[in-house]
């Protein structure tokens, strides 16, 4: 195990990175690298006593299971608040820009159930209209709700989740967004319409589309560590695609395999994990040369959704989307270590407490 590195906590308000970057934004540590914050055991101080838990939301069974990675049992369980309209359908388990919270979102039920990291115990749910997925604004004033069904993206502020704006996207299913070194622009991809969008995060408004080549069903959307492209994986054109962000245009696709869909980047930088949903398995993309570089494959098959890297960087956590189970990687060589059964439909699982010094949302984008 990587030792721990205390890291200080951070509020709204620091210092900003540059002089163009968003007003109250933290500053990179790193220009040249995004993740400079998220090495192995870089814990921020707030998150260092927060037990090692793996919170896996279960879509289908509208339930959270609880894994304790150290022996990859189930070591919690708890059923989400039912609602009035039914199912619920957890989708993702976000951690909060000041790390305090996880939040399950619950796009069915329009709801939030917050987790308490500490404790590792739900606690309070609160209404929010169609919470497919959330992200934080780099300066933790806004979270901005991913409304996929209602066509848009819903500024809410952090702490109280009241709306603050209602920005319409013209697209077909919003889901999964990055920003930028600098904060000023996101990245956001439109599942049902094959195309992407770019939004200025400080005017709150949608800037451009752009139409992805090949056609197919966009999913994760990345910046690279040294913040010069965003990677948009493609669930139907089985790859990635490489997006010059300031020129809104694409670059390059890669193919990775079949049903890509979730990306993670190993705590050195130097690859990028996509799973591959559709065939069981998980390219290894060098990002020095974008190109594949070897692939794991899960014996017997399975379907690697969502998921995270352990803190100290030497597991790939995965939900199986449509196997009821979660798959464990050894980085080092891409053996399976555990395959854990879980509820019905597991989606976008948390592995907390995760390096870096803030969260920009989704299953738990660092910087």
């Amino acid at each position: 195990m990587a030792p721990v590195v205390a890291v200080c906590a951070l509020a709204a308000g620091n210092p900003n990175p540059g002089s163009d970057a968003l007003p109250g934004m933290p500053r990179i540590l790193d220009p040249q690298n995004v993740y400079s914050a998220d090495g192995p055991g870089m814990l921020n101080a707030v998150v260092r006593s927060d037990p090692a838990r793996v919170y896996v939301p279960n879509s289908k069974s509208d339930t959270v299971d609880v894994i304790d990675p150290a022996t990859f049992k189930i070591v919690d369980h708890f059923a989400l608040p039912k609602h009035r309209k039914g199912l619920l359908e957890p989708q993702h388990v976000v951690p909060s820009w000041d790390l305090r919270k996880l939040w399950v979102a619950q796009d069915l039920g329009d709801q939030l159930t917050m987790i308490d990291p500490a404790t590792g115990k739900p606690g309070e749910t609160v209404h929010v209209d169609d919470p497919y997925n959330m992200y934080y604004t780099p300066d933790g004033k806004y979270a901005i709700v991913m409304a996929e069904r209602e066509k848009r993206i819903d500024f809410r502020d952090a702490h109280t989740m009241q709306v603050k704006n209602r920005v319409p996207v013209n697209c077909e299913g919003v889901n999964h967004a990055d920003f930028t070194t600098d904060g000023r622009y996101m990245i956001a991809t439109c599942e049902f319409s094959s195309e992407i969008i770019k939004v200025d995060v400080g005017a709150q408004k949608v800037l451009a589309h752009l139409e992805l080549q090949p056609k197919g069903m966009p999913q994760d959307c990345r910046i690279s560590p040294d913040g010069k492209v965003f990677y948009i994986a493609n669930m139907d054109s089985n790859g990635v695609h490489v997006i010059d962000g300031d020129a809104f245009k694409q670059i390059d696709f890669i193919a990775t395999g079949k049903g890509a869909h979730g990306l993670y980047f190993s705590r050195d930088g130097k690859y990028m994990y996509v799973s591959n949903r559709g065939e069981g398995s998980v390219s290894l993309l060098d990002l020095k040369t974008r190109k594949v570089a070897t692939k794991w494959k899960i014996p017997g098959g399975g379907s690697p959704d969502m998921g995270g890297v352990s803190a100290d960087g030497t597991q790939l956590w995965l939900s199986g989307r449509y196997n009821s189970e979660v798959y464990v990687f050894n980085t080092s060589n891409g053996s399976l270590l555990a395959r854990i059964k879980v509820g019905q439909g597991p989606h976008g699982m948390c592995v907390w407490p995760q390096p870096g010094r803030y969260s920009l949302g989704h299953t738990g984008n660092m910087r």
